[in-house]
């Protein structure tokens, strides 16, 4: 399958999960967001991230949650978007902010005073 075809599913997927996770009774797992969704060459897998805003206690509450309600999503996907195979699909933890953030602080700490030659 053509990669441009694998790109355009896996922002199908993501778009439609996202409006599913909406949805769901998420109670005290933060503020959730689907940021992106990766679907294998063969359409058999794919693993989706999501963002959580809120402590790690919610970011662990919200893994856990959307693991539990696998077989929910997984169907309301099926029913979605049709496609020879509905990826198996394996949630995990966006942390691309966390990682900027600590990069920022870590670069504000290096922070040189310019001298003056």
């Amino acid at each position: 399958m053509s990669h441009r075809r694998i790109e355009r599913v896996s922002e199908l997927v993501k778009q439609q999960i996202g409006e599913i996770v909406q949805q769901l009774n998420l109670a005290g797992c933060g503020f959730v967001t689907v940021t992106s969704a990766v679907v294998s060459q063969d359409l058999r897998d794919g693993r989706v991230y999501v963002s959580v805003i809120g402590t790690a206690k919610q970011q662990q509450a919200a893994i856990a949650a959307l693991e539990e309600a696998h077989g929910h999503i997984q169907h309301e996907l099926s029913r979605r978007v049709i496609l020879k195979y509905t990826p198996r699909l394996k949630f995990l933890l966006d942390e691309t902010e966390s990682h900027a953030q600590r990069i920022e602080h870590l670069l504000d700490e290096l922070h040189i005073e310019p001298s003056n030659d």
